[in-house]
């Protein structure tokens, strides 16, 4: 690398720093710690179990129904100002939740409001999300051949989050919600001022699709219909996430029942699966460079598939967590292509409404996945993996076939 070169990159570092991974760091956290921390604010307030599940049902109900919203909204709007306004209305809700519980901290209000904050919280974190993916996106596409390590930062610091936010949630539980919900309001409020740093949207919010939320889905479906390889790439980890998500449903029935652990051996599997994964993205950034997109996501496509179909015949608990976070390694290397792909491919003036349509689509074989484990014999489970591989790899071989000859990846 030319001297000339290196300065430039290390002021685009630094400059990245503070507008796009700073931002993105805290608000991660504060998503991590809502979502995982308020179905246990629901417990301890309620002390009921129904009510828990059903704070869970309410942050994703309406999560996914805001999808479409918050994509049109992004597009015409701008990342910055939705990224800002989300995350300090989520600190100005939450605050208001502290302190209602405070004063009732027992009772049909404090039900209420742990409900209710459950619902909006949910709702304005899916926005704050979609807006921090965008301006991620974007600055992808300004570092042009450097995307990927863009991308590859981004999926660590979601990674990072998901390990430290439900942990710091239930550490600050246990001094008492009042403490869990203001750490969650600072971060929020954080993120908000951070925001501010955010660049703003390249492209004018006139030229931004409008309409409902039906039209912004709409958009971002015939975007993925009009980029064969983004759509052939999401068709295949969408039926990759068909195996992960019923490895997660079943996980307590195989781990608890199956190999006579403890239920503290399941959660475990996946600290083991996000340490993986947090060491595959880092050396997928590093192996895009020498070797290219395609090889690279090819290889951890069949990493996938062959962990996935191993963990049906695991023989004891160690091989089990060992494939599982093999599995996740792949499927995190896996995630940086996707992510490279779409600040690629997606026009920014519908990245928004795209990535909202991408989202839902990988997130559809979860519910699937419990209902099929429900419905399983705990006997058969390790057939149904076996079924879910043979999907995944059938998704995933025309999807990286079809990456590698795509024309528009070729410049």
């Amino acid at each position: 690398m030319s001297a000339g070169v290196t300065p430039r990159h290390a002021h685009h570092t630094g400059g990245l720093l503070g507008s796009i991974y700073l931002p993105r760091t805290v608000d991660a956290l504060a998503f991590a710690m809502s979502t995982y921390g308020t179905p246990l604010l629901v417990l301890v307030t309620t002390r009921s179990p129904a009510l828990t599940g059903l704070a869970f049902a309410l942050e994703w109900i309406p999560r996914l129904a805001a999808f479409g919203w918050a994509g049109g909204i992004v597009d015409r709007r701008g990342a910055a100002v939705v990224f800002f306004l989300a995350s300090l209305g989520r600190a100005l809700v939450i605050a208001a939740g502290a302190v209602l519980l405070y004063l009732h901290p027992s009772g049909a209000v404090a039900s209420v409001t742990v409900m209710a904050l459950a619902a909006v919280t949910g709702v304005l974190t899916e926005f704050s999300y979609i807006a921090a993916e965008t301006a991620g996106a974007a600055a992808g596409r300004r570092a042009g051949e450097r995307a990927h390590r863009v991308q590859a930062v981004l999926l660590g610091i979601d990674q990072t989050a998901t390990l430290a936010g439900p942990a710091l949630a239930g550490l600050l539980l246990l001094a008492g919600p009042g403490q869990m919900l203001a750490v969650i309001t600072a971060f929020s409020l954080l993120a908000a001022l951070l925001a501010l740093r955010t660049p703003p949207s390249p492209i004018p919010p006139a030229r931004a699709p409008k309409g409902n939320t039906g039209a912004g889905l709409l958009t971002g479906w015939r975007t993925i219909r009009s980029l064969p390889a983004l759509g052939w790439l999401v068709t295949g980890l969408t039926l990759s996430n068909l195996a992960i998500g019923f490895l997660q449903a079943a996980g307590p029935v195989i781990v608890v029942h199956h190999y006579g652990q403890s239920t503290t051996a399941v959660g475990l599997v996946w600290s083991a699966a996000a340490g993986a994964t947090l060491l595959s993205v880092t050396l997928c950034r590093f192996a895009i460079d020498r070797l290219g997109l395609w090889p690279v996501g090819a290889a951890c496509a069949a990493f996938a598939s062959i962990a996935t179909l191993a963990a049906a015949q695991a023989p004891d608990y160690l091989s089990y967590l060992i494939l599982v976070a093999v599995l996740m390694a792949a499927e995190g290397g896996m995630t940086v292509v996707l992510r490279t792909l779409r600040s690629r491919l997606i026009p920014p003036e519908k990245f928004g409404s795209t990535l909202s349509v991408t989202i839902l689509i990988l997130l559809l074989p979860f519910p699937v996945a419990g209902v099929l484990t429900a419905l399983t014999p705990p006997d058969a489970l390790g057939h149904v993996i076996t079924a879910c591989a043979v999907l995944q790899a059938l998704g995933l071989f025309p999807a990286f076939v079809r990456l590698r000859t795509d024309p528009a990846l070729r410049t």
